[in-house]
């Protein structure tokens, strides 16, 4: 019996991938402007010629199995497509579904950023403060960024050094704080450097997010238990 010759088997989807890649290249030039995008072309090439090398031996021995095969590989390859080109909304669902279960991270929308408000009404913020993630407690009524002891700390600064010179006048009668700038503070897309801030001389729950960082954005306000900050 005579054996079948694998050449033609091979140069048929050699000539395809040739031509899809041509094609591709005349559809979609921007991608070959750059280094990392020839490489991203190399590798998909060199992978078909993988995968379709062996789906041609595969075909000759069985074609049957090499059929289902090549349909599970089409079909992942339409998910992979499809879940691609839908990218930024799964991306968007997914930060909505994170801004429920966690309301301090917040959902971005463009430049601005929302939060939910968390159990007893209360909004608590995720902030990168100095490259430190902190939690804050939103207060409207607080002058400045006021930090907690332990939260001063983490940002490192030397609490007992510090000049407790500053007098608050809160709902529990006068405070004193000591004066701090921030380097930066960022909320989501939203940073703003050189922050005043304050160190509360005695212990608290959360830090505030006053004034000091509210009074800088564009605009902020609540609506349906919902803060949004704009820059």
């Amino acid at each position: 019996m005579k054996r079948r010759r694998l050449w033609p088997w091979l140069v048929v989807p050699a000539v395809a991938l040739t031509a899809l890649v041509v094609t591709l290249a005349g559809r979609y030039p921007e991608v070959l402007e750059d280094g990392g995008g020839r490489m991203r072309l190399t590798y998909m090439v060199l992978l078909l010629a993988l995968v379709g090398s062996s789906a041609v031996l595969h075909w000759r021995r069985r074609p049957g199995r090499a059929l289902r095969h090549a349909l599970t590989w089409v079909a992942i390859a339409l998910v992979l497509l499809v879940g691609y080109s839908y990218r930024h909304q799964a991306q968007r669902l997914g930060e909505r579904l994170m801004g429920e279960v966690m309301p301090q991270r917040g959902v971005v929308e463009g430049d601005a950023v929302s939060f939910r408000a968390a159990t007893g009404g209360h909004f608590v913020v995720e902030a990168e403060v100095n490259g430190v993630v902190l939690r804050l407690l939103v207060d409207t009524g607080a002058s400045d960024v006021v930090l907690s002891p332990a939260d001063a700390r983490r940002l490192g600064f030397d609490v007992a050094s510090l000049d407790y010179s500053r007098r608050y006048r809160t709902a529990n009668g006068i405070v004193f704080g000591a004066p701090v700038r921030l380097g930066r503070v960022r909320i989501g897309p939203i940073a703003l450097d050189d922050v005043r801030a304050s160190v509360n001389g005695a212990e608290m729950a959360h830090s505030l997010l006053g004034m000091s960082f509210l009074g800088r954005l564009s605009g902020y306000e609540v609506s349906d238990d919902t803060l949004t900050l704009k820059p």
